[in-house]
């Protein structure tokens, strides 16, 4: 997924350079890398969560040691999106970049997201099963 991701990511600023202006493609660029690396962070913390909480030995300790990762797993969460928020407002109220190209390229990890999911519905409908 990720590999997918930086390889749309790459042709989706070729094409807004070469149809759009620079300003374009960079809030694109800038605005893919900001959702593929919130993906990546995502990606290990959900692993990193769901690996903590197979239970191992003491009930109660068990549970304990559940609901603290649960609460820093939330508290990571948390603190991504407001580093995300922070880093888009200094990048629209302080960089020359393009809002609408931004709004794109943070479109990227959803779109591929979607590409994948219709070419295992394409592969699983149409194949010869």
């Amino acid at each position: 997924m990720l590999a997918m991701s930086w390889i749309y990511l790459l042709l989706l600023v070729l094409g807004s350079w070469i149809i759009g202006s620079w300003s374009f493609a960079w809030g694109v660029l800038a605005g893919g890398i900001i959702s593929i690396l919130s993906f990546w962070g995502s990606q290990k913390d959900v692993t990193a969560f769901i690996d903590s909480i197979t239970p191992s030995g003491d009930d109660t300790a068990a549970k304990d040691n559940i609901k603290q990762r649960k609460k820093g797993f939330i508290l990571k969460f948390w603190l991504r999106i407001l580093l995300i928020g922070i880093i888009l407002l200094m990048l629209i109220k302080y960089g020359d970049i393009n809002v609408f190209g931004l709004i794109l390229g943070l479109t990227t990890v959803v779109f591929t997201i979607t590409l994948s999911a219709l070419s295992v519905v394409w592969k699983f409908y149409f194949s010869r099963r």
